[in-house]
C-alpha cells in the first residue's frame, strides 16, 4: 500500500460525503473509509441512517428519508470518482508525512486526512429504543419537533440541552414533561428560569424511564421513582432523549487536540484545521452546538476546500 493519496476521509455522514464530493470534483481522488454497518459508533451514513423523515434539509419540498438522503450523497461522491471502503479504521499515525491510516492489517498513506467520524446521541440503554427510534422516539428536537404538534410528550434529562429541547418543543406540543432522576436541574440558571416560567412544561422529579411503551410507535413510558422504586405510567406520544452526545473520537485520543471534558475535536476558528498541519475535522465530531445535517455538510465543504488549498500550498513537499 505504498501509494500516497492526496486525501483520505474517515467517516461518511453528511460531512464526510460532502468533503468527498468536493475533493473528488477537485480531482484529488479521495479515499473515503465509511465504517462498518455492524458498528453503532461509526455507522456508514452517520446518524441520518437512524432517522426516518428529514424535512429541514433544503431542496426537498416534501422531505426525504434519512437513509435515502445519505445514499444519494454517497452515489454523488462515487460518481465523481471517490473510492469508498466499507471498513473500520483501526489506527492513525499523524506524527509525520505522509500520514498513515490503518484498516486492519492494511496501511493507507495520505498527504491530508479529513476526520468526519461524527457523534452519537447517548441513549437510555432500553431494548425499545432500537425499535422506536424515529417512531415517536427522537434525540433531536429541532429535527423532529414539528411532528408532535398538539401532542403530549416527554423529554428525558436535566442539563442545558434537555431544558433547551423542552422549551423549543413547547412551540409544537400541548404539554412537555421533563423527566429527571434528581430533584433539581443541572441546567444553567437562565435556562431553568425560562422552563419554570413556561406553562406548557411540567416536571417529573426523582424519576427514571425504565421502558418505552408501544409496538410501532410510542404510546407511553414506564417511570420508576429513584426515591422509593415505585413505578407509574406516563401517557405520552413522543419522547426526546436529551442526556448528551458523545463524539466518535476514541481513535484520535492523544493524536489530535480535543476538549478535555467532552472529547470533541478542536478546530481553529472559521476553518476545519486541527492542531496537526494537514489534518482537518468537520461535522458533529467537532460541532456540539448545531449538530444538523446541513451544518455538517457545510463544514464538510470547508474541510475539502481547506485540504485542497493546503495541498496547493505544500505541493513542493
Amino acid at each position: 500500500m505504498s501509494e500516497v493519496r492526496e486525501v483520505i476521509i474517515i467517516g461518511s455522514g453528511p460531512a464526510g460525503l460532502t468533503a468527498a464530493i468536493y475533493t473528488a470534483r477537485a480531482n484529488l481522488k479521495p479515499l473515503l473509509i465509511e465504517g462498518e454497518p455492524s458498528s453503532t459508533s461509526d455507522q456508514p451514513g452517520g446518524q441520518l441512517m437512524l432517522t426516518t423523515e428529514v424535512e429541514n434539509y433544503p431542496g426537498f419540498i416534501d422531505g426525504i428519508m434519512g437513509p435515502e438522503l445519505m445514499q444519494n450523497m454517497r452515489a454523488q461522491a462515487a460518481r465523481f470518482g471517490t473510492e469508498i471502503l466499507t471498513e473500520k479504521v483501526t489506527d492513525v499515525d499523524f506524527t509525520e508525512q505522509p500520514f498513515k491510516v490503518r484498516v486492519g492489517d492494511r496501511e493507507y498513506l495520505a498527504r491530508t486526512v479529513i476526520v468526519s467520524t461524527g457523534a452519537q446521541a447517548l441513549m437510555l440503554g432500553l431494548e425499545a429504543e432500537q425499535r422506536l427510534l424515529g417512531h415517536g422516539l427522537s434525540t433531536c428536537a429541532t429535527c423532529d419537533g414539528f411532528f408532535f404538534r398538539g401532542q403530549e410528550i416527554a423529554v428525558v434529562g436535566g442539563g442545558d440541552s434537555a431544558v433547551e429541547e423542552a422549551t423549543f418543543l413547547t412551540k409544537f406540543a400541548d404539554k412537555v414533561t421533563i423527566i429527571h432522576r434528581r430533584d433539581e436541574l443541572r441546567a444553567s440558571k437562565i435556562m431553568q428560569d425560562r422552563a419554570f416560567a413556561n406553562p406548557k412544561i411540567d416536571f417529573l422529579w426523582n424519576s427514571q424511564v425504565t421502558d418505552i411503551l408501544g409496538d410501532e410507535k410510542v404510546t407511553g413510558l414506564t417511570v420508576k421513582s429513584t426515591v422509593d422504586s415505585s413505578e407509574s405510567t406516563l401517557d405520552v406520544t413522543g419522547v426526546f432523549v436529551a442526556i448528551g452526545h458523545r463524539p466518535n473520537t476514541d481513535l484520535f485520543a492523544g493524536k489530535l487536540a480535543m476538549e478535555q471534558d467532552t472529547g470533541y475535536l478542536i478546530t481553529k476558528a472559521d476553518s476545519a484545521y486541527t492542531d496537526v498541519d494537514g489534518v482537518f475535522a468537520c461535522g458533529d465530531v467537532q460541532d456540539h452546538v448545531y449538530r444538523q445535517a446541513i451544518t455538517a455538510a457545510g463544514s464538510g465543504c470547508m474541510a475539502a476546500i481547506d485540504a485542497e488549498r493546503w495541498l496547493e500550498a505544500n505541493s513542493d513537499h
